[in-house]
């Protein structure tokens, strides 16, 4: 799920950096040093839409860096479990496939995928098909998938992911 929210860092500035275009500079860093990064807090950010604030700077004694307290906007991506979402397929092995929504990695095990599907290692690419070959699932391919369960790591998140509800699997 996506959410607007306000958030808040302390941004180190080198002191070559300091003079008139400080502000354009300390805004420049704070969209290269955050966006795309994960929070285990807060999830993914995807993009800073405005900055709202920046402090006055304090000189740190030891390093001569100047450190600014910024207050801005962000777009974040966060899974919860339940959430249905749209991924592309892109490895699959006989224990289950990964597919990716976005930034986010999902697995999703041989006991989530439906039971009339089998994984085929006879063919050119692995894949899993279904009993009656209508449908195959194989790298590259887009998957609906509902999330399961998510580990939240300090930089990072994964999800287990499913097809095997009403709905799901295959995108044609």
């Amino acid at each position: 799920m996506f959410f607007h929210l306000t958030l808040e860092k302390d941004l180190h500035i080198h002191p070559k950096h300091c003079g008139p275009n400080l502000f354009s500079i300390a805004t420049q860093q704070l969209h290269s040093e955050v966006e795309g990064t994960c929070s285990g807090r807060y999830g993914f950010i995807i993009t800073i839409t405005s900055v709202d604030f920046i402090s006055k700077g304090k000189v740190l004694e030891s390093s001569g860096f100047v450190v600014f307290q910024v207050r801005y906007n962000a777009i974040i991506f966060k899974p919860f479990r339940g959430e249905v979402l749209d991924a592309i397929v892109t490895k699959v092995t006989n224990l289950g496939f990964f597919a990716e929504a976005g930034p986010l990695s999902i697995f999703v095990s041989t006991q989530l995928i439906p039971s009339d599907m089998q994984f085929d290692a006879q063919s050119a690419n692995p894949c899993f098909v279904s009993e009656d070959g209508s449908t195959r699932i194989s790298k590259d391919d887009e998957v609906r998938l509902q999330i399961k369960g998510t580990r939240i790591d300090a930089t990072e998140i994964f999800a287990i992911g499913s097809i095997r509800e009403d709905y799901l699997g295959v995108i044609s």
